[in-house]
């Protein structure tokens, strides 16, 4: 017979019930069940299991409509496999699974469904239509090597469905809205980025797309946009000052007063002294470097396209900046831009361009988003493989003591 235990857990404020399984020689399960005060209860299910390895977890923070599911789609790829929904499963679920990863949606721990944001006046953005402690619980959990019951938010419906069973990968990636904002869940991450869409970027994006794809008026644009900022300022913005690598996108200056966010000037800029993770650079690193790369060995239209590298300093840090303004006319021909960086993390020669080439049809392809979230697609994968490698000999080097 299961023996059932309540207790009360002060730091989170509710209660939970355990519930222990019957014996058996093959697996041993625990339940937890989560008790909120609203008008319906959501239970989860905690299952415990045993991971060969701990999971590696990595944080990608941005706003909504700023290229996180491509990025996404670029980093699966270099890990091998398509990233699809869980099998059998919520065909709403917003979980991708491939070959070694794992990408959760932190959407999928709001508190508030829809209607309840809009009864209480709050956007999906403020924290208080968030559960943060579920989040820490369960990231802190698939980390350890323990399975979750992770709830899902349908976005077709704006309702809180029933959770997904979700085991612990090799690599867990929770992008969305706030994976740097809660200090318990900044530190289980072992790598974090932040995508930083400039304002005027990011409003011609939401034209482009709203007006032309959706039919969208210019005064609804702007009035969406202007309603979701003081919270994205307050909530969300504040987040990359945490992230080891920052991709920002900001209009070009190869054309003046240009407003139509086409060709664009991207920065990645790569913290120093983060463990596992060395900055690429151009030329020479530390120095300060321009170079206009167009000529007999790249084809460039106008406006042409200008690299720039450079140390310097973002949120007190110490940081190394590569930048590229411009766009590319032949994919094939990135191959002479891959050969003068330096510490790109690749198997071999080339590899930049041939998943470059791979993805081809992604948005940002063509201009420094694809570059930089390729190649900082490929640190990730170097990062795993130090982590593994370092936890690999650490008993190695326990038991010589």
């Amino acid at each position: 017979m299961a023996v059932s235990t309540i207790y009360s857990t002060q730091a989170l404020n509710s209660t939970h019930f355990l519930t222990s399984s019957p014996s058996s020689s093959t697996s041993k399960q625990v339940f937890f069940y989560r008790r909120h005060q609203s008008q319906t209860n959501r239970r989860f299910n905690t299952i415990i299991t045993c991971a060969a390895q701990q999971t590696v977890v990595i944080g990608l923070a941005a706003d909504s409509g700023c290229g996180k599911s491509t990025f996404m789609r670029r980093l699966t790829s270099v890990f091998g496999g398509a990233a699809e929904p869980p099998k059998g499963g919520n065909p709403d679920s917003n979980t991708l699974i491939s070959d070694m990863t794992t990408v959760i949606c932190l959407d999928d721990y709001h508190s508030l469904d829809r209607t309840g944001r809009k009864e209480k006046g709050v956007t999906a953005l403020d924290p208080r239509a968030n559960d943060f402690d579920l989040m820490y619980e369960q990231v802190k959990a698939l980390k350890s090597g323990i399975a979750v019951e992770k709830p899902i938010y349908n976005h077709v419906t704006g309702l809180l469905d029933a959770p997904e069973l979700i085991q612990p990968p090799k690599i867990l990636v929770i992008e969305g809205l706030h994976p740097m904002f809660d200090e318990r869940v900044r530190e289980l991450l072992d790598f974090s980025i932040y995508l930083d869409i400039s304002n005027e970027v990011k409003f011609a994006w939401k034209i482009q797309r709203d007006m032309a794809e959706r039919g969208h008026s210019l005064e609804s644009i702007k009035a969406s946009i202007e309603a979701r900022k003081p919270d994205f300022d307050a909530f969300i913005d504040p987040q990359k000052q945490y992230a080891d690598a920052v991709i920002e996108v900001l209009p070009t200056q190869l054309i003046p007063d240009d407003n139509e966010g086409k060709v664009l000037r991207v920065r990645l800029i790569m913290k120093e002294d983060v463990k596992y993770f060395s900055p690429v650079y151009l030329f020479d690193e530390g120095s300060t470097i321009s170079w206009i790369p167009c000529g007999r060995k790249l084809t460039c239209s106008y406006p042409g396209i200008k690299f720039n590298y450079e140390p310097d300093t973002y949120f007190d840090h110490e940081v190394s900046v590569l930048e590229m303004d411009g766009q590319f006319d032949r994919l094939d021909e990135l191959i002479y831009v891959e050969s003068h960086l330096s510490n790109l993390s690749s198997k071999f020669y080339g590899e930049v361009t041939q998943q470059m080439l791979k993805h081809a049809d992604f948005p940002g392809s063509n201009n420094g988003t694809g570059l930089f979230q390729t190649i900082v697609g490929l640190k990730i994968r170097d990062l795993y493989e130090q982590l593994i490698a370092n936890k690999a000999t650490a008993p190695a080097e326990i038991a010589k003591v």
